[in-house]
């Protein structure tokens, strides 16, 4: 007997199954847990305080912010696995981005890696986009990618008009 298509046995949409879901409980929870170790696996006793190795990592100069941030850029490999919108992608790019380069500056980047926790905030918009109920980028994950373009190309073109005023300077400086 040919299978009918309209039979009830044949569901109509695609219900992933209890194993597949497993397997993605347990990207999630990866992720959960990079970040715990990157941002707050140690508690500072007598504070609220929680560190983790990024801020460690970043106490050894130039090499430790690199290992903490391609450690913390495991999860933007998760999250693709994970089909999580390109545009929460860019914003957790942006995420770790920012941590690398606020992270470079000697002692006040350590500070920042406490204070930001990328790996934290990228787990979370991880696992909120992953969830049932936010298949979707939001108008906010919009707004806040197309401002981080605006302010991007404000502070390209503000540093070319700095680089040409300091040529303009030092030009007449050797006139005179």
């Amino acid at each position: 007997m040919a299978s009918d298509p309209d039979s009830p046995q044949q569901p109509l949409e695609f219900v992933p199954d209890d194993e597949q879901e497993r397997q993605r409980e347990a990207l999630r929870e990866s992720a959960d847990s990079i970040a715990h170790l990157l941002d707050s696996v140690v508690h500072i006793p007598g504070t609220s305080i929680r560190l983790g190795l990024d801020a460690l990592l970043g106490l050894i100069p130039g090499l430790g912010d690199w290992i903490a941030n391609f450690i913390g850029s495991t999860i933007l490999f998760l999250a693709v696995k994970l089909d999580v919108p390109k545009i929460v992608i860019v914003r957790m790019a942006f995420n770790v981005g920012i941590n690398t380069i606020i992270g470079a500056i000697p002692g006040l980047g350590d500070l920042f890696s406490i204070w930001f926790r990328s790996n934290l905030k990228n787990a979370r918009l991880l696992r909120r986009y992953t969830s049932k109920r936010t298949p979707r980028a939001t108008s906010g994950d919009w707004l806040f990618v197309i401002g981080l373009l605006t302010g991007t190309f404000a502070i390209s073109i503000g540093t070319f008009a700095l680089i040409l005023w300091g040529f303009q300077a030092l030009w007449n400086v050797e006139l005179q």
